[in-house]
């Protein structure tokens, strides 16, 4: 009886884990673009896709829309485990590792030849389901510091590090901070680029609309294109 119990728990825990991670693997900012008609974000920007990328397109709407379902994609998984994983034997710890399979999802989605974003919105979406006041502090810190700073990798860096420290100073070293752990690392991990700019101060500002450069410069290609057309009609 015991052994088949565990079994189910094992099988029930992989279903999640994979579930998690299919979930986290619908990049929503290429999605919500292609619903809307506008350009891949990652043809332009920071090439990343993500809600902040999304944003330089200069519709609000479609990176708000990005926004949520990514926080949706960390979030719904999660809470799914906590409201129907005790009847197979998961409990808070699976729901964490379930997110951790969601935020894995979004940084390497499978539907997407695994260029994935950032995942920060989808980080924040775990730990919303995980624990509302430790997702509450860690936004506030994001807030915080994307005020005073208005650089938004640099919030989302400093977020990712207090979140474990929340957890285990406020709530303590339960096993799901191993999940949350592992997030923080992986964002501070993607976002070397982002760190390099900012030591270098070359990092773009919140409202800076810089990287919406790429999509003018590309009409000036097209005089370059006639040229080489000439060059083949003398051949």
């Amino acid at each position: 009886m015991n052994a088949s119990a565990d079994t189910t728990s094992y099988l029930t825990l992989l279903l999640a884990l994979l579930a998690g991670y299919l979930v986290g693997s619908l990049s929503f900012a290429v999605i919500v673009s292609r619903v809307m008609g506008l350009a891949d974000p990652r043809s332009y920007g920071s090439k990343n896709p993500g809600a902040t990328n999304v944003l330089r397109s200069g519709n609000r709407a479609a990176a708000v829309l990005t926004l949520a379902f990514d926080a949706l994609k960390g979030y719904v998984p999660v809470l799914a485990v906590l409201i129907w994983g005790p009847r197979f034997g998961l409990g808070e710890t699976a729901a964490a590792f379930t997110g951790l399979a969601a935020f894995v999802g979004h940084l390497w989605p499978v539907f997407f030849r695994f260029q994935g974003g950032k995942g920060v919105a989808t980080a924040a979406g775990v730990l919303m389901a995980l624990n509302p006041w430790l997702g509450v502090a860690t936004l506030v810190s994001w807030v915080l510091i994307a005020a005073f700073f208005r650089y938004s990798s640099l919030a989302s860096l400093v977020a990712a590090a207090f979140a474990p420290f929340y957890q285990a100073l406020i709530w303590g070293a339960e096993p799901a901070i191993v999940a949350i752990i592992a997030m923080s690392l992986l964002l501070v991990w993607r976002h070397e680029g982002n760190i390099r700019k900012l030591l270098a101060g070359t990092e773009s500002r919140i409202g800076q609309k810089a990287g919406a450069a790429p999509p003018p410069a590309a009409p000036p290609r097209a005089p370059h294109h006639h040229g080489k057309t000439r060059h083949k009609g003398h051949h």
